[in-house]
């Protein structure tokens, strides 16, 4: 039999996959294996004929599954950051597979029989507090699984499941068809408004894809975004925004529009066996907000002053937009570029003029030495590990007396194969069960390569967030597996990424690590303070074009028909009630919301990011209130939300931080909304 890697030691730092070695081939086998070892594992665990313990029943659990995990978290990573018609032929395959692997163990009755028996004695047992929470945890998951189900109940959330698997790996794969197949193929001509940077980014976007006398705009929000900003061409920008706008409902194949009612169908099916109402109601009743009613409370005390703010913005936008000979309204693939204007003129900021102070390799050692002055750690680069691609760099991670506490891969640049946006994962999640089992994270961005890559503000910001999520990674110092690093509720996983980013606006951070790229002289004082002082600036679209989603989200999956649903007249109609302003568009439409519908971390989640910062805004307003972005108590109180990783409730981590609950107005006033 061919070696496989999977079924090998890795000799390699941090016992890194080695990458050069691994094919898709070999994963087809590795999960065949890693399922069958795991079936194994728990099939002793619920046939145990010995009493039901912490040890030999919840701990045999945390243990369990070992190579399956190592095998997925391979695969996942390749199939979000380096992909190929290989590897997704694969995930179309397995994705119901596995979906089915773990619901049958979820549905397992003689499994629920012994976690059912502890988790009513586990006053009794003697257990410390994260045991607790973990057998806690545990019951939850199996009962909002559905282990509470009769025969027939159970056999139909079996095939919900897989069924659903399917589809979120389709829906991914052709919002990535779309974004790979489409690019802007422009001459010299076409080029009037853009900086230096966006016209190198696209250079080198053409030159990737063969093309080396043109220059291409790509669907990576890095690309499309400076370009709907500064391309003073009304008919390019058209084409970009419209071509950003329909990803995944282009009809035939890859149009996303049909399997959406069936997605839906699904999940409102599986809320009503579990005995809710809806989905929504389902989702949250695990988490912070705990009812639909209560985050879209929230969502609509934003509303309102931000349609207001939206509003006066359009005003000055019009009139930049008058005297510059357009005499018709506002489109939304006009917002962004008349914007600047304004703000260009309003605080004497030109973004194209700021941008050369943001090098990325500079933000990138922010971030670092951001996280080395409040939690103690330090980053190395090393150049001996394997990584999957060559854009990606590794780098130690010590503590303040110089021990490893994880490994830090950064994967920045867009690229075919690789899908939008930004995110954190990791390939080994921190645990001390059996010894002291150290994190490798990775955090993804999708930023133009240039020479050197020049971020914008919001990229830098970007990059900060998910570096929060990075953090929340590596900080982990839990005993179990189920509790490390992000494993936490899905409203409160946001709080760490979003507060770490009110740093890279610290003014003392900027005038560190703002410089020049050519002159390496820091951010003048004077645009530094404009450049804060513009933060709020546009607060009223942004708010409205992220709320707007956030709304439909809730009112989407609160339908209790929400499968009989024609996405297309839902998305027409529910903008019409909410009075969408028609300039403003959604940030993502139905057919390539991949939050939503690529799977279902966000479904009936997506307020999660504005209820996480209600919680960052008034977080940091506490070291505003000490007069230091550094204080060291507050600090060691933050890193111990870090660290804790599932193994006490959000709220108590948060009042232990903060000495209370969060209140909304820092949020209102970070974002300009008060009146």
């Amino acid at each position: 039999m061919p070696r496989n890697p999977f079924f090998e030691a890795w000799d390699t730092p941090f016992e890194l996959p080695p990458f050069e070695a691994i094919r898709p081939e070999h994963f087809p086998p590795a999960f065949d294996r890693g399922m069958a070892q795991h079936d194994a594992e728990i099939a002793a665990i619920a046939g145990s004929s010995a009493a039901p313990s912490f040890a030999n029943t919840i701990e045999a659990m945390e243990r369990g599954g070992r190579l399956l995990d190592r095998v997925s978290r391979v695969f996942n990573n390749l199939t979000s950051s380096a992909t190929n018609e290989a590897l997704d032929a694969i995930d179309r395959d397995y994705a119901p597979k596995l979906a089915a692997h773990f619901m049958r163990i979820a549905l397992n009755t003689a499994l629920f029989a012994r976690i059912g028996a502890l988790y009513r004695l586990s006053g009794k047992l003697g257990l410390a507090p994260d045991q607790v929470r973990l057998l806690e945890r545990y019951h939850l998951r199996f009962v909002r699984n559905g282990a509470l189900l009769d025969a027939e109940q159970k056999a139909r959330m079996q095939q919900i499941t897989e069924r659903l698997a399917t589809l979120h790996t389709l829906f991914g794969q052709n919002v990535l068809h779309d974004e790979d197949e489409w690019c802007l193929v422009l001459d010299e001509t076409d080029l009037e408004g853009l900086p230096d940077f966006a016209r190198q980014a696209a250079a080198e976007a053409a030159r990737e894809r063969g093309l080396g006398s043109k220059y291409v705009i790509t669907l990576a929000r890095a690309s499309i975004d400076p370009f709907l900003t500064f391309s003073a061409r009304r008919d390019l920008r058209r084409a970009a925004y419209e071509a950003w706008s329909a990803r995944g409902e282009h009809p035939g194949a890859h149009d996303n529009r049909p399997m959406i009612p069936e997605i839906m169908a699904l999940r409102a099916e599986q809320a009503r066996l579990l005995g809710y109402k809806t989905f929504a109601d389902y989702r949250l009743d695990d988490t912070m907000a705990k009812t639909p009613q209560a985050a879209e409370n929230l969502l609509r005390q934003v509303w309102a002053p931000a349609r207001r703010k939206a509003a006066a913005e359009r005003v000055e936008l019009a009139e930049a937009a008058l005297d510059d000979g357009l005499n018709e309204p506002i489109a939304p693939w006009d917002w962004r570029y008349y914007a600047e204007r304004v703000r260009r003129a309003r605080y004497e900021l030109d973004e194209a003029a700021v941008k050369p102070y943001f090098v990325l390799d500079n933000i990138v050692a922010a971030a670092f030495d951001t996280a080395g002055r409040l939690f103690g750690i330090s980053f190395a680069e090393r150049r001996d590990c394997p990584v999957y691609h060559p854009d990606v760099r590794a780098y130690e991670v010590r503590d303040a007396n110089g021990r490893p506490i994880g490994l830090f891969l950064h994967d920045n640049f867009a690229r075919p194969g690789k899908r939008s946006g930004a995110w954190m994962s990791s390939y080994r999640n921190q645990e001390t069960l059996d010894g002291d089992v150290l994190p490798v994270v990775v955090n993804n961005n999708n930023f133009s390569k240039g020479d050197p890559t020049l971020l914008s503000f919001d990229d830098a910001r970007t990059l900060f967030h998910e570096f929060g999520h990075g953090l929340h990674g590596l900080l982990s110092w839990v005993r179990y597996p189920s509790q490390s690093g992000t494993a936490v509720r899905r409203d409160f996983v946001e709080f760490p990424s979003q507060v770490f980013e009110q740093w890279i606006a610290a003014p003392e951070v900027l005038r560190r690590y703002a410089r020049h790229y050519r002159t390496n002289q820091p951010l003048p004082e004077e645009l530094l303070q404009r450049l804060l002082a513009a933060r709020n600036f546009n607060q009223g679209f942004a708010t409205v074009e992220y709320a707007a989603c956030a709304l439909l989200d809730l009112d989407l999956h609160s339908r209790p028909d929400a499968g009989a649903v024609d996405i297309g007249a839902f998305e027409r109609e529910f903008l019409d009630r909410l009075g969408m302003p028609p300039d403003i568009g959604l940030r993502h439409r139905p057919a390539h919301f991949q939050h939503l519908f690529a799977g279902g971390g966000y479904a009936a989640g997506y307020y999660a990011y504005l209820w996480a910062e209600v919680l960052d805004a008034d977080g940091f307003a506490a070291f505003t209130e000490a007069g230091d972005p550094f204080d060291p108590a507050l600090a060691a109180r933050l890193k111990a939300i870090y660290s804790a990783g599932d193994t006490a409730d959000a709220m108590e981590l948060y009042r232990a931080f903060r000495g209370r609950d969060p209140a909304i107005q820092p949020l209102l006033a970070q974002r300009g909304l008060t009146e």
